[in-house]
């Protein structure tokens, strides 16, 4: 079936929106960001109170798109801006749970594939893997991004689920992914960002901080989760403008 004519959940005019796109689940931190990190930002669309601001980043034009929670309402927002206005890449930038001793909170993870047990990607197109994998060339911006800044960054599956972490035994989970597979961390967006993408042939990757684990009882102060969530937008933005 083809789409219509105008997309449904953005309203703006096509070039409005940039060619760069970083992707906050939350609207307000969309909010945050534009007013924080771009310049000359403006509000570009509201439709549901998704807050869509671009403005440009050193020198650069760059739009900051809520997605909103789960991939359903990532898939909606992400096919939008391919199909009606053309972007080229979008980096998902987000918080996650650890499922790994080996990271602590609150440390960046950045996507090198993304596993999941939802049926997602078949309901949206027959697609019958559970794995995709992100933009080689983009994650290899955030990469060398990541050296220059001088931040530590894991690299490693993510886990897309269907089910808030905290809120689930994340265990039952785990014991049902192929043994083949790793997982580093768990959230609930980047698959669905990715397989549109990559339906697309366009470029996506997620980074995500991580702010909870179930190794430990760690829980960030607003402060420090603050600082972890603007080392993350920097280097979001200074990768997808590369």
């Amino acid at each position: 079936m083809k789409p219509q004519a105008e997309p449904i959940h953005i309203k703006c005019n096509k070039d409005d929106i940039a060619k760069y796109v970083l992707m906050p689940g939350d609207p307000l931190r969309a909010k945050y960001i534009a007013e924080n990190f771009l310049e000359n930002a403006k509000l570009v669309t509201s439709v549901r109170n998704m807050f869509g601001y671009t403005g440009t980043y050193k020198g650069e034009k760059v739009t900051i798109m809520g997605s909103g929670m789960g991939m359903p309402s990532m898939s909606i927002y992400a096919f939008e801006l391919f199909y009606y206005f053309n972007v080229e890449r979008i980096i998902r930038i987000g918080t996650c749970g650890v499922v790994t001793p080996d990271i602590k909170v609150p440390e960046l993870i950045l996507a090198e594939d993304v596993y999941t047990l939802s049926n997602f990607a078949y309901n949206y197109d027959s697609y019958d893997k559970n794995i995709e994998y992100p933009s080689k060339e983009l994650n290899n911006k955030v990469i060398e991004a990541a050296k220059e800044s001088n931040k530590k960054l894991h690299i490693g599956t993510m886990l897309t689920c269907d089910a808030f972490g905290p809120y689930i035994n994340m265990d039952n989970v785990l014991n049902r992914i192929p043994k083949d597979i790793h997982p580093i961390a768990e959230e609930m967006e980047a698959f669905a960002l990715v397989h549109v993408a990559n339906t697309f042939n366009r470029e996506a990757t997620a980074i995500a901080t991580a702010v909870d684990s179930k190794f430990s009882d760690e829980v960030l102060s607003i402060e420090d989760r603050q600082t972890s969530l603007n080392d993350m937008i920097t280097l979001a933005l200074d990768a997808i403008i590369k």
